[in-house]
């Protein structure tokens, strides 16, 4: 499987294409003036108590103050809070918690009354950024990730990921951990830490414990609210969970972001260097390397599948539902029940690919086609179960119902990605909106093949406004000549001036319209 990273650095954003197989699969967008992004740790204060919700609301500098539960505080929430204050009031001299004298956890089932007080400072960590009209999700549960380990402040506990399956390496990794650790520290080793050496664990390690030194010589001299440290940037994010043995490739088109990448490459995986390329082109990156033409497929209300199928996706304040929906993938020599698994079985792949493209959190009702074989949804289920297992968000799917429905819960951490597919028509001149025009000729094609090899009709006549007409017929082999040779079938292209640019028609032998519902 062939991963790559397309990276279009603009003034207003950094947009972060993951490929596979030169297939869109996720797309990260990052505002140059974002403000919020999850991982920042913030010093904020309290603005408010609210006994009745077991919370509190801090104030970290955004417009709506943060929400901070009690379950939230975390269980050495009392040490946090006892070393905030020793910094700030300069009593604490050092970062090391080697000689810091923990304090016991706090109840499970406490009140946040007996911890927090109006006008209090307290260190917090973004836990989601804000959300349409609400504040950020905060914790004070700190925890610093790197590549290979996750460093909890204030813990003890040496954790391994059960992805891990080898119980002889999750051994080897714990007993490493174990000598090089600094006292006062947990660890939570990563999936990507297996067959690791110590050195590079330990590189890690020591960057991580730098981090904290940086906060606190940043929270010395602090005042609520302000951010202490930041995380780095969601695309430094996604290469640093995404780059492994699989990535090929890492396109940027810009030259301080490429020397950026370059580093942080050098520094986390010296051998992949090379893989980090400066584009040069004239064209937008983008256009160049066909990630535009996906985004533009993909992102629309309607998504069509290669299969003829579509997913029709819908959006509201409570949840996101989408619909499966079988077009012209018909074929007369199965029955119902198979045709509607076959299709039900793509909707699931695009699904998959559609909630992490979009980042889509909460609630997600997927309604495919109806099956009345037990075994089939059963099969369904797990297709789709499988097709999720490399979804970083955590997640939850329910069986399909009874009514064909299947519920998915996913994290939501960050507001979701929504790109307007549709432009203003030329025809028109802006009193409507159309389809990309960048998707003409493949829609073009699918109606093509699905009247040539599903209706088979021996021959066919296609109709489209000149300038399509010009396109068509450019080049060596032109498009006409290749869908010749890929359907062996009679295929003419006229051009009619009535049509409008993105209007088309396709008559038989006997020059009959055929309609496609």
């Amino acid at each position: 499987m062939n991963n790559e990273l397309v990276i279009n650095s603009t003034s207003a954003e950094v947009v972060t294409a993951v490929l596979r197989d030169k297939r869109l699969v996720e797309l990260v967008r990052e505002r140059n003036d974002a403000q919020f992004s999850v991982g920042d740790i913030y010093l904020g204060k309290v603005s408010k108590i609210a006994s009745s919700l077991n919370a509190a609301f801090i104030d970290v500098g955004y417009e709506k103050d943060a929400f901070l539960h009690y379950f939230d505080l975390g269980p050495q929430f009392a040490s946090l809070n006892n070393y905030t204050q020793g910094v700030m009031s300069g009593k604490l001299k050092h970062a090391s918690l080697m000689y810091f004298k923990m304090l016991g956890d706090i109840p499970k089932s406490g009140k946040i009354s007996n911890q927090l007080q109006a006008g209090q400072n307290v260190l917090v960590q973004i836990a989601k950024e804000p959300i349409s009209t609400k504040g950020p999700r905060i914790t004070s549960h700190i925890t610093l990730a790197g590549r290979f380990i996750v460093l909890i402040p204030f813990a003890d506990k040496i954790a391994v990921s059960q992805k891990i399956r080898s119980n002889e390496e999750r051994e080897r990794l714990k007993r490493l951990m174990e000598s090089i650790k600094p006292k006062g520290f947990g660890v939570i080793v990563r999936t990507v830490a297996e067959e690791k050496s110590v050195s590079e664990l330990d590189t890690d390690l020591n960057n991580l414990v730098s981090r904290w030194q940086e906060c606190f010589n940043n929270l010395k001299t602090a005042k609520a609210p302000l951010k202490v440290i930041g995380e780095m940037g969601r695309t430094s994010v996604v290469i640093r969970d995404l780059v492994n043995t699989s990535f090929s490739s890492i396109m940027v088109n810009d030259a301080e972001l490429h020397e950026e990448i370059k580093s942080y490459i050098h520094t986390i995986a010296p051998e992949k260097e090379e893989i980090v390329k400066l584009y040069k082109g004239g064209a937008p990156i983008f256009d160049q390397l066909g990630v535009e033409k996906q985004i533009m497929a993909a992102f629309g209300r309607t998504v069509n599948l290669p299969s003829g199928a579509y997913l029709i996706i819908e959006h509201t304040e409570a949840l996101h539902v989408i619909d499966v929906n079988s077009g012209t993938k018909i074929k007369s020599k199965n029955d119902q029940e198979t045709n509607a698994l076959e299709v039900n079985l793509d909707a699931a792949a695009e699904v998959a690919r559609q909630l992490r493209l979009r980042d889509l959190g909460g609630i997600i009702v997927v309604d495919f086609i109806d099956m009345y074989n037990q075994e089939n949804r059963k099969k369904l289920y797990a297709r789709l179960k499988d097709l999720m297992k490399d979804d970083r968000a955590k997640h939850h799917i329910l069986p399909p119902s009874k009514f064909g429905l299947v519920q998915i819960t996913r994290e939501r951490v960050r507001p979701q990605t929504i790109i307007n597919t549709l432009e203003k028509c030329p025809t028109c001149h802006g009193t409507g909106e159309v389809e990309p025009p960048l998707l003409l000729i493949d829609k073009i094609e699918n109606t093509l093949r699905y009247i040539l090899n599903q209706q088979n009709e021996k021959g066919v006549t296609l109709l489209v406004h000149p300038f399509i007409y010009a396109f068509l017929n450019q080049g060596f082999p032109s498009l006409k000549m290749k869908w010749r040779l890929r359907y062996k079938r009679g295929i003419k292209i006229n051009e009619l001036d009535s049509l409008g640019f993105l209007e088309y028609k396709i008559l038989n032998k006997n020059g009959e319209e055929l309609k496609i519902a």
